[in-house]
C-alpha cells in the first residue's frame, strides 16, 4: 500500500536520471545541471503526472526533452554568433598587398623634391593649417600652396603611371596543347 506522497518520489529516481543525463551530455557537471533542470520542470508540471503512471519513464522523458531543448538553444545561439561575426568581421585585403602599396607610396613621397615633401608633410601628416605650415617653413602662403599643389600633382602622376612588373610570363609552361 502506498502512503500519501510516495507516488511522486523523485528521490528514488535520481540514480537513473543522473546516469541517463551523463550518457546524454558526457560531462558530470553538465549532467547535474540537466538533472536539476528536469527536476524543476517535473515539480512545475507535477499536476500533469497521472497517478498510476510510471514515474521513472515520465522523469526520463522530461530529462530527454530538457536535453533536446538545450541542444536547440545552443545551436540557435551558435548560429546567431556566427551570423553576427560574419556581419561585423571586416574583410581586409591581404596584408602583403597593403605593405607593398604602402612601400610604393612611401617611395613616391620620398622621391618628391625636399621643399615639396616638407610642405606636404606639414599639411597632410602633421595636420597644420596652410598658415601654420607657411609660418613653420618661413615662406609666404602662396609659395606653400604652390609647393603642395606640385607635390600632389606628382603623387597623382605616380598613381596614374602604369606599373611595370619585374616579372614576366614565359611560354612553354607545359599547358599548351600540341
Amino acid at each position: 500500500m502506498e502512503r500519501k506522497g510516495r507516488t511522486f518520489d523523485v528521490l528514488g529516481q535520481l540514480g537513473s536520471l543522473r546516469r541517463y543525463a551523463r550518457s546524454l551530455v558526457r560531462n558530470a557537471d553538465d549532467a547535474e545541471d540537466l538533472v536539476h533542470d528536469a527536476l524543476v520542470r517535473a515539480y512545475e508540471r507535477k499536476a500533469s503526472f497521472r497517478r498510476g503512471a510510471n514515474l521513472r519513464t515520465w522523469l526520463l522523458s522530461i530529462l530527454h526533452n530538457a536535453h533536446i531543448d538545450r541542444l536547440r538553444h545552443k545551436r540557435s545561439l551558435d548560429r546567431r554568433h556566427e551570423e553576427a561575426a560574419a556581419e561585423f568581421e571586416p574583410a581586409l585585403p591581404a596584408s602583403q598587398d597593403h605593405v607593398v602599396r604602402l612601400s610604393q607610396v612611401r617611395e613616391a613621397f620620398f622621391s618628391l623634391p625636399e621643399e615639396q615633401r616638407e610642405a606636404l608633410h606639414l599639411v597632410a601628416i602633421e595636420d597644420l593649417s596652410y598658415q601654420e605650415a607657411a609660418a613653420a617653413l618661413g615662406i609666404p602662403l602662396g609659395t606653400l600652396m604652390s609647393r603642395i599643389a606640385r607635390a600632389r600633382a606628382s603623387l597623382r602622376n605616380f598613381e596614374a603611371a602604369p606599373k611595370i612588373s619585374h616579372l614576366r610570363l614565359i611560354e612553354g609552361g607545359g599547358n599548351e596543347n600540341n
